[in-house]
């Protein structure tokens, strides 16, 4: 296709503005929107008669000829044609030429485009919320099983890239689990302003008629209506919150996947990935190359920058109704939310089958000195030294373990009384069962029974939380399902109602 040129500038289309503006916003709108507008159409006209705004009968000929419209056009096969302004007037057109201009047109009393626009808008981005949260209370289920599962199961854990101290798995997929939980806090507090409905407002101030904003609210399965009228074409902050919430998910969940591409790496190797996640090199066949959480990692970041996008564009916008928030920002955002689907469904099944290499993980905690801390928290508690001091004493132990390349538990006795007869001045209690016991990862996690630690009763009262939690989340999620089928079988009848007369 060449370059277009510009026609007759008394006529409306240009040519330029028909194909670059027009034609794709027609697309969009037929692909994206066309039955949320055959919606707002049939609750505007319900309303409408309910009020007497328009008679029975008047009301009866819109309901039949709404109603054989969505019989009969398939939204897919509309080709635009540059002789309206968009698929709205489209649709308008047509009814017109069904039931007469003066039928037809008193469908549009008491609206505008502009609160049209947001509803419509609205009604697409509500199911991609509900999808979302229903993707997210699945891994946040998948989470708490791994917990339950793994709740002894030990781990090194890292700070700063290096080995710090023995956790649990459990303990590790509750950190996930508690951002998780908040970060679907967030999704559901940005759906809470979607789920306000802006039809009404007309182009900014409402209008004279006495219209029922509540009634076309329900009608259209919303929680209530949005109040204020300049705010249902101007605060598009339903638009920022949304993607805002769905920017911080997915940075948050990219943190622990670069840990279990990190973990699963040869020389750490606590973390493993069945042969069905694993892709084998086409010319060194010894590798195992754990891509799911290359994939996982690049994909959420792709899905951070499209929301960011979407927020980005409005910064600077004037508060007013514009198209800067309108379709073809939304159908940018619509990528974000499909990418980011993609992203829950590979990482939930990959926590579903991921294991902890346990003989791993004994190695690394040994070697690694990882359990030191709590032998320098014995020394306080049973041995009466102030901690600084108990800490030297534990330092000098671990220097002089990983120099020697050896094994705490092991190797470590003989240098710990030396240690403590240098900085104390006696022997030490602790015989060498003893001292095993300080420095053994079990007895470091059983200890840790404080609110939040890795011990099995602080951690099953967090995962009982945690149940508790992913429950409100699906009552609630049943709750506004049950709501929006209650409102399509209301509007339904209603109109059935309307077109008998």
């Amino acid at each position: 296709m060449g370059t277009l040129q510009s026609g007759d500038r008394s006529q409306f289309p240009d040519p330029v503005f028909r194909e670059t503006v027009l034609k794709p916003l027609f697309d969009g709108a037929r692909h994206h929107h066309a039955e949320a507008l055959r919606r707002i159409d049939f609750a505007h006209l319900v309303m409408l008669v309910e009020t007497g705004i328009l008679d029975p009968a008047q009301g009866g000929a819109l309901a039949r000829a709404l109603g054989a419209m969505e019989r009969e056009i398939d939204p897919a096969t509309l080709v635009y044609g540059g002789d309206v302004e968009d698929y709205f007037f489209h649709m308008e057109k047509e009814l017109k030429r069904r039931v007469g201009a003066d039928i037809g047109g008193r469908l549009h009393t008491a609206r505008s485009r502009n609160d049209i626009d947001h509803t419509f808008l609205k009604l697409g981005l509500l199911p991609r919320i509900d999808g979302l949260l229903a993707a997210l209370r699945g891994l946040l289920g998948a989470l708490i099983e791994a917990a339950t599962r793994d709740r002894d199961t030990l781990i090194v854990a890292y700070t700063h890239g290096q080995p710090a101290q023995p956790t649990t798995y459990g303990h590790y997929i509750a950190a996930m689990i508690e951002v998780l939980i908040r970060d679907i806090q967030r999704i559901e507090a940005a759906r809470s302003i979607v789920d306000l409905c802006p039809l009404g407002a007309a182009a900014i101030t409402t209008t004279g008629f006495q219209t029922d904003r509540h009634r076309v609210a329900e009608l259209l399965g919303f929680a209530a209506p949005l109040q204020n009228s300049y705010s249902c074409i101007a605060a598009v902050d339903y638009l920022t919150a949304t993607y805002d919430a769905l920017a911080l998910l997915f940075l948050h969940l990219g943190r622990p996947v670069q840990d279990f591409l990190f973990w699963s790496s040869f020389e750490v190797g606590q973390l493993y990935l069945p042969n069905a996640f694993v892709q084998i090199s086409s010319i060194m066949p010894q590798k195992r190359n754990p891509v799911p959480f290359e994939h996982l990692r690049h994909l959420s970041g792709q899905t951070v920058g499209r929301a960011r996008a979407v927020v980005d564009l409005l910064h600077n916008t004037p508060f007013t109704d514009m198209t800067d928030s309108e379709a073809e920002t939304h159908e940018m955002g619509y990528q974000a939310f499909d990418v980011g689907l993609r992203v829950l469904a590979l990482l939930t099944a990959t926590i579903e089958a991921a294991r902890i290499d346990s003989e791993r993980v004994a190695v690394n905690l040994d070697r690694s000195c990882a359990t030191i801390t709590e032998l320098a928290d014995r020394l306080v508690r049973e041995e009466g030294l102030p901690f600084r001091l108990a800490h030297e004493i534990a330092a000098d132990v671990a220097r002089a373990v990983v120099a020697a390349s050896g094994t705490l538990r092991q190797d470590g006795y003989p240098t710990f009384v030396a240690a403590f007869e240098r900085h104390v001045g006696r022997r030490p209690a602790a015989d060498q069962m003893a001292f095993a016991d300080m420095v053994s990862p079990e007895a470091f996690i059983a200890v840790r029974d404080r609110f939040g630690g890795p011990a099995p009763a602080a951690l099953d009262a967090a995962l009982a939380g945690y149940r508790l939690a992913l429950g409100e989340f699906d009552r609630r999620a049943r709750e506004a399902a049950q709501r929006r089928t209650d409102a399509s079988d209301m509007l339904r009848r209603r109109v059935e109602e309307i077109a008998r007369v």
